[in-house]
């Protein structure tokens, strides 16, 4: 059995859902360029594959790697954007003790804080830590507050859009070249 035109098809398939995940996180995130020139690209490749199947339906081999293909190229694609981590997250933290050694941990990374204090159904006093972090930099704070802090509570949430002004990490700004392909 001839297994080249399958394979090319796998291939094919895979670029371009690929392609079309990373594509998607640049639309969600406002770089309207980068996502446009993906999509150039990523349409060629799926009139390629979709072209091999529809030519040859009587290759059962070709139309399961079309469909392998796809979910791989989704796997694939968002362990690429994973590892772009293009954009910004508000992390909340919620300490039920003395949060002042932690917003001081924080503001030794480079993370700035803002503390609210309140009272919870469950405990007589909470503070309430908001920070907002890139999302190339979020594992780095929540391996450390697991490690150092593993009482506190959080939640993560990803920022769609944030006001025009330069965001300050540790003394880098979040706003460069690297940070729009979102590589720092």
């Amino acid at each position: 059995m001839d297994l080249v035109l399958p394979l090319i098809i796998l291939v094919a398939r895979i670029v371009e859902t690929t392609m079309e995940t990373i594509r998607l996180v640049y639309v969600t995130k406002g770089h309207k360029y980068l996502a446009s020139g993906i999509g150039t690209l990523k349409i060629g490749v799926w009139i390629v594959s979709t072209g091999l199947v529809l030519t040859n339906l009587d290759n059962i081999p070709g139309i399961l790697a079309y469909m392998l293909g796809y979910g791989i190229g989704t796997l694939l694609g968002m362990t690429i954007e994973s590892w772009i981590g293009l954009g910004t997250a508000v992390i909340r933290i919620f300490c039920t003790e003395d949060p002042e050694p932690l917003i001081s941990r924080m503001g030794t990374m480079g993370f700035g804080t803002t503390r609210i204090n309140g009272s919870g159904q469950f405990v007589p006093a909470v503070a309430v830590l908001i920070s907002i972090v890139p999302r190339t930099e979020l594992k780095r704070l929540l391996e450390m507050l697991k490690r150092e802090h593993p009482k506190v509570h959080f939640t993560i949430e990803e920022v769609s859009t944030m006001s025009e002004r330069d965001i300050y990490f540790g003394g880098r700004t979040s706003r460069s070249i690297r940070g729009f392909l979102g590589c720092g």
